[in-house]
């Protein structure tokens, strides 16, 4: 019994240590105040943020949390569900108003334990941009025995700054 039940016990406190959805925020935007917002992109827009992105774009509807404090906007969350091999993982990308990352969180990872990024891989995403350098052969290090989730987490975190540009810096 000891036998069957020691790899999962190994790979528990890893999971037990994702932040709920919630928690996520509370590390990205401490002390601010969150409201939900849901935006229905138009196909020009879902066009845009497809091409400043150059990855997929799943839908044309997403949830944001803007985040404010003092009534001054600091931030925007965005959850982003995506499939890292053969299950998904949803990730936090906290944006500033400015468009750079402030935060990357995974709140569920499904795959195996060994293929999560650890947390000081997943620190290089903070303060970058959406630029050409935004990928694994330029600002972002390659994971080694998991690109899979490498490419995942960049592919999101592209996503969600396009998100960002279309819906926040693009309509002022």
């Amino acid at each position: 019994m000891i036998r069957i039940l020691a790899p999962l016990a190994l790979s528990l406190p890893l999971f037990a240590t994702l932040p709920t959805p919630q928690d996520a925020l509370a590390l990205a935007f401490p002390g601010a105040q969150l409201t939900r917002k849901e935006h229905v992109l138009s196909e020009l827009q879902a066009g845009r943020v497809k091409a400043q992105a150059q990855v997929e774009l799943p839908g044309t509807w997403t949830v944001v949390y803007e985040a404010r404090k003092n009534g001054v906007l600091v931030g925007v969350g965005f959850f982003d569900t995506h499939r890292v091999r053969t299950l998904n993982e949803t990730l936090l990308v906290a944006v500033s108003p400015e468009g750079r990352i402030l935060r990357v969180e995974a709140v569920a990872f499904r795959e195996p334990a060994e293929y999560m990024a650890k947390r000081a891989w997943v620190n290089q995403f903070e303060g970058k941009a959406l630029d050409s350098q935004l990928n694994l052969k330029g600002a972002i290090h390659p994971l080694s025995g998991a690109t899979l989730t490498a490419h995942a987490m960049t592919d999101a975190a592209r996503r969600c700054l396009a998100l960002h540009q279309v819906l926040y810096l693009e309509t002022k």
